[in-house]
């Protein structure tokens, strides 16, 4: 977006632009751009807050009165507390979980924990009638081993025809935490977006499979690859938990 931005410059077209990640758009230093504090994903906060939204697009549409720079201002507001909440009442799941393991490998523990949630991510697409799962073409349990693959001596191939394998990795690592973020929002209790956001990267396998394959992508050779290492597999705000709670630790 930031090369397009000069682009459409060059035609005198003034072009702005929303960053999620502070730390590529100083890379690439856009004519104008506007960094925002919130989840990947979310580049104008929680959803379904039309004046908080707003509030952000009138912003990035203020430094159009700005001459080009390259120019990054800061969004000053963090992102309004969101409930994600659980299943209505009269909806729940029959099944009956076992505490998650603290012990044995993390594919295994990453394997139990996919075994776990899948019931509880049927009860969500009961519930929401929707999902952001499925762009794969992968079951969870397929996900999981080939996320897994990445790990070994032999990485996977793609699992479609024309992506990298930098596209295919972050597709799959996208699947599998939509996954996780959907069955965790509909079990019993309320659930901001952040404490679900915490959850995954500080108290599942999963998260400690995604550390790896991070580590794993900065080491490749490949450049599709290497290009996940710096902030798409493990968001800053992930980084910053995982390091509050280790000095909590130490």
């Amino acid at each position: 977006m930031s090369a397009l931005g000069y682009y459409l410059e060059s035609e005198g077209i003034p072009t702005v632009q929303i960053s999620l990640v502070r730390e590529h758009t100083e890379a690439l230093a856009p004519p104008r751009a506007l960094w925002v504090p919130f989840m990947l994903g979310r580049p104008f906060g929680v959803p379904g807050d039309a004046g908080f939204q707003r509030r952000v697009l009138l912003a990035a549409l203020q430094l159009l009165e700005r001459e080009a720079g390259p120019l990054i201002e800061d969004f000053i507001e963090d992102a309004p507390h969101e409930e994600v909440g659980g299943p209505p009442e009269g909806l729940a799941c029959p099944v009956s979980f076992p505490r998650p393991a603290s012990d044995g490998t993390a594919e295994d523990r990453f394997a139990a924990e996919v075994s776990q949630l899948t019931a509880w991510h049927d009860v969500a697409l009961r519930y929401r009638g929707r999902t952001m799962t499925g762009l794969t073409g992968l079951a969870p349990d397929a996900l999981f081993r080939y996320l897994v693959d990445w790990l070994g001596s032999s990485p996977p191939a793609p699992f479609r025809d024309g992506f990298t394998p930098g596209q295919a990795l972050k597709l799959a690592t996208d699947e599998m935490k939509a996954f996780y973020y959907e069955a965790k929002a509909v079990q019993p209790g309320s659930h901001s977006a952040g404490e679900i956001n915490d959850w995954f990267w500080l108290h599942t396998a999963a998260g400690e499979v995604f550390l790896a394959l991070r580590e794993m992508a900065r080491q490749s050779t490949d450049v599709t690859l290497k290009g996940l290492a710096t902030g798409s597999l493990v968001p800053r705000a992930a980084d910053a938990a995982l390091d509050a709670s280790a000095r909590g630790r130490a």
